[in-house]
């Protein structure tokens, strides 16, 4: 890994350690953590007093049911089916209300494309 990538990767850990200070998951409004890498994207519903994933979706996931291309599965449409998927997921549990914790990414591109899907689905957060 080059040094400029090295000092990217750190500086949004830096920022991730920075909200996580703020935000912090709970049983009425878990945690909607957020990570992208180059090839896809992956989000999970966290209550972090207990220490549980309630409901997870990835684009490894999406690929693998057939829902989403490969070739797709690091895009912009790709999120939006990962958003649209882990909102369905945490409706069916009961969970309503989320706080969002975009990892330390900007909230631009596929973040903001999964969290403005996930809103759709009926998240509120």
């Amino acid at each position: 890994m080059s040094k400029i990538a090295m000092d990217r990767k750190r500086h949004r850990l830096r920022r991730h350690r920075s909200l996580r200070r703020r935000l912090s998951g709970s049983p009425e409004r878990p945690r909607l953590a957020v990570f992208r890498s180059l090839t896809n994207i992956y989000c999970q519903v966290i209550d972090d007093e207990r220490g549980a994933t309630l409901c997870a979706s990835s684009s490894r996931d999406l690929v693998r049911a057939g829902a989403l291309e490969a070739a797709r599965a690091g895009s912009v449409a790709g999120a939006e089916k990962v958003g649209a998927d882990i909102g369905a997921k945490a409706k069916e549990k009961g969970i309503l209300k989320v706080a969002f914790d975009r990892g330390g990414f900007r909230y631009h591109g596929r973040i903001r494309a999964l969290a403005e899907a996930a809103r759709k689905a009926g998240l509120d957060f």
